[in-house]
């Protein structure tokens, strides 16, 4: 039990990696979880203005799932671990993601690393359920409902292709936690009003002096 424990919380701790505030730090821009969803991830740091980071973003979020379930298949043999460790170390990551330990457990929705996740676990599952990502996305312009639609069909495919797994309930889980996340998307999405792709909010403070200066201009007018 002990290597079981370790390797999950190990995962816990590499998904409680932020790096949508990490790298918007880094870059001096905007907190993500001060403007548009508030969302510590990709598709909000990609409002900043800043594709490079909104990348970097993406593919770090994305790391952080694979790595920790690689890690695991290839070093947890000897420790007696398996495919089924490997697979729940996957979801530890990514539950890391959504409330991680170092940033007040305020973090992202997981998408990318539950792709992340799913590319480690059946890279032909992962690209699978990317490729649903693809074409609901490019039919809505909506990450979150192209998130939402790729991540119940991920177990379904488990199921229908490969059938019943211990990995089969780790991608349930984590299909309902990424679903749950999306709570406020759905609510939008319903009433119309949930941001397509590439959509920027207006006067969004990009630098550390450019925030210290709106700053001031809003304390001038009270």
């Amino acid at each position: 039990m002990l290597p079981v424990a370790a390797a999950l919380l190990a995962a816990y701790l590499i998904g409680s990696l932020s790096f949508a505030v990490l790298i918007s730090r880094g870059m001096g821009l905007a907190d993500p979880r001060s403007y548009g969803s508030k969302n510590p991830g990709a598709t909000n740091v990609l409002r900043s203005g800043s594709k490079p980071a909104a990348v970097l973003t993406l593919a770090l979020d994305a790391l952080k799932g694979y790595v920790p379930v690689l890690l695991v298949l290839i070093y947890g043999p000897r420790f007696g671990l398996g495919e089924t460790t490997a697979a729940f170390a996957g979801l530890a990551a990514f539950i890391g993601h959504l409330y991680p330990v170092f940033f007040r457990f305020q973090g992202g929705k997981g998408v990318a690393t539950a792709i992340g996740v799913l590319m480690a676990v059946n890279p032909v599952l992962g690209l699978a359920t990317v490729l649903s990502f693809a074409v609901i996305l490019a039919f809505s312009r909506h990450v979150s409902l192209a998130a939402m639609v790729a991540a119940v069909f991920a177990p379904f495919y488990q199921l229908l292709i490969w059938g019943v797994e211990p990995s089969l309930l780790a991608l349930v889980v984590m299909a309902v936690l990424l679903v749950w996340r999306h709570e406020a998307n759905i609510q939008r999405l319903l009433a119309g009003i949930e941001p397509r792709l590439g959509a920027k909010p207006a006067a969004l403070p990009s630098t550390q002096s450019e925030r210290r200066a709106a700053s001031k201009h809003r304390k001038g007018h009270h």
